[in-house]
């Protein structure tokens, strides 16, 4: 087994490695959440309606796939011939994800001037493998956080070099699409600043280029990412007397935890705000303040080199000011931006606004999924279902606001109206920032609260020195039971029936075979149950 370093600080290498392990995903969504509504809608001509269906079908996919992954991540033992159970996750979605998203940008092969509707069917069954991978890939890689060090400050760490990938992602797609929109070809219009049906080719290579990139850095993240074997015996490992032995947590009790829910909807409207502003960014360019075509890669371009910088800054603003105060700060930089846009003429001001929307949605977003660890914890065996509950709220949240969005576009033909100026002007400034003043509600409701307390059923156990007991299997020392814990019953890992233990060396080895009680401390750091602790420790000789 490999040795374990849950609680040692993690080398340059591995975070790098690990910080890679999304560039796919973010790759993908940068084109999916940035251009899809524009392609659908300017190249192959659906309407608003349909070109909203397809991104709802996507998200509704998304949704549903994310907790029944994140229930089977954590049922799973070693994944895939034994590479890991969140690795063999990662791996499958990778594939899923690389293997249908370049169709997703090619015209209806043979049915290319078909009507819609039936368009929207050929396109659906690409929609749904290229949710169900990115899902796959998502909660696989956020699982692997807790699981690879209970360091608060390394987890920030690995939070923002995620966050500074998703950021790369996006840089390296506006990029590209900045020089594929610039260039012109020999079916361009003279004098045409809006997207048309000319420029899908031009979509298409971008499609074929970011998925070639993300296969490289997949490939990094498999090689330089070792995960942990994952193990609930008692007798597998020495490491569950520190780790594994809290209440463990199930999907059910999850459910009944209120931070769960609160933790969610900070989440759910984070996510919200970044998503939004970055799908009707382009149509905001181009139809409400009249830029040229090519500043719909230059624009976000801007937001994303200002998120890149910021996500450095995390660490150390969370250890200055707390992870809620700087949640806060970020929702103030990011409404401080969504009021902004509601000047019209804003020209090269929107430089300005792309600074504000960058920082504030990365410190958000980064800050957002710092408060989930927070909330897991130690409780890494369902840490991929709540990822995955919390990510179904964030991804139907998007799909639906999307649509209804969508439902109110007001010009009635594909060409845009004169409408369309105040239209998406309203979109950026109300919907996002309904969502920050959301977010500050939610906030204030776990203000004073410390994420992650819950009433633990058994506490986690830490060094007591001298005074120790000592559970030992025969010929392997698994350390000491630390702590002296008061709660009614002990929960041990692999056994759904938490039994209690009985304090003596013959009945504790039945209990759990190949161990023995090693005498010294009366059992007083054994949790117990006291209906049957008591007559046992008044009849145990004081030198027990």
């Amino acid at each position: 087994m490999m040795q374990d370093t849950y609680g040692e600080k993690l080398s340059i290498a591995k975070k790098l490695s690990y910080g890679v392990g999304h560039v796919a995903n973010d790759l993908t969504a940068s084109m999916w959440f940035t251009y899809l509504l524009l392609y659908f809608h300017s190249v192959l001509g659906f309407d608003n309606s349909y070109a909203g269906y397809v991104m709802l079908l996507g998200q509704v996919a998304d949704a549903i796939s994310t907790p029944f992954i994140g229930y089977e991540s954590d049922k799973t033992k070693r994944g895939i011939c034994n590479y890991g159970r969140r690795k063999s996750w990662h791996l499958v979605g990778t594939l899923c994800v690389l293997l249908s998203f370049c169709f997703l940008f090619i015209p209806c092969i043979t049915c290319a001037h078909a009507p819609v509707w039936s368009r929207f069917i050929y396109y659906a069954p690409f929609v749904i493998i290229f949710q169900f991978g990115w899902a796959s890939t998502q909660i696989s890689h956020l699982s692997l956080i807790p699981e690879l060090t209970d360091d608060a400050s390394e987890r920030i760490w690995l939070n923002s070099l995620r966050y500074a990938g998703t950021v790369f992602a996006n840089i390296v797609v506006y990029s590209i699409a900045w020089v594929l929109i610039s260039m012109r070809t020999a079916t361009d219009e003279a004098g045409n600043m809006n997207v048309t049906v000319a420029d899908g080719p031009k979509f298409m290579q971008l499609g074929i280029i970011v998925s070639g990139i993300g296969l490289i850095f997949t490939f990094f993240f498999h090689i330089g990412t070792k995960e942990r074997e994952y193990s609930t015996d008692l007798r597998n490992a020495e490491f569950s007397f520190t780790r594994s032995y809290v209440r463990e947590m199930k999907w059910s009790d999850w459910l009944r935890d209120s931070q769960f829910y609160q933790v969610a909807l900070i989440y759910m409207f984070a996510r919200l705000t970044a998503n939004l502003t970055q799908v009707y960014l382009p149509m905001y360019l181009t139809d409400s303040l009249h830029l040229r075509k090519d500043y719909i890669a230059i624009i976000p371009l801007a937001v994303y080199v200002s998120s890149f910088f910021s996500s450095f800054l995390m660490e150390r603003a969370d250890k200055w000011i707390g992870t809620k105060w700087t949640l806060f700060v970020g929702l103030l930089i990011t409404g401080g931006a969504c009021a902004w846009m509601w000047f019209p003429d804003l020209n090269l001001q929107v430089f300005g606004v792309a600074v504000l929307l960058g920082s504030g949605t990365s410190t958000v977003s980064i800050t957002a999924l710092s408060l989930t660890g927070q909330l897991i914890g130690r409780n890494t065996e369902s840490g991929a279902f709540v990822y995955g509950v919390i990510s179904f709220f964030d991804k139907l949240c998007n799909g639906v606001a999307v649509v209804i969005v969508q439902q109110f576009y007001p010009c009635s033909t594909l060409t845009c109206c004169d409408a369309c100026s105040w239209f998406y002007r309203y979109v950026m400034v109300f919907v996002p920032g309904g969502a920050v003043v959301l977010t500050f509600v939610v906030l204030a409701t776990i203000a004073r609260s410390n994420i992650g307390d819950r009433d633990q059923g058994a506490r986690v156990l830490r060094p007591m020195g001298e005074r120790a007991g000592l559970i030992q299997n025969v010929g392997s020392s698994y350390g000491a039971i630390d702590e002296p814990v008061y709660d009614r019953s002990v929960r041990v890992p692999g056994r759904d029936d938490a039994a209690t233990l009985p304090i003596n060396s013959s009945s504790l080895s039945s209990s759990l075979p190949g161990l023995a009680y090693i005498p010294g401390t009366r059992g007083r750091n054994i949790q117990h149950d006291d209906d049957w602790w008591d007559p046992i420790a008044k009849s145990l000789p004081a030198n027990a």
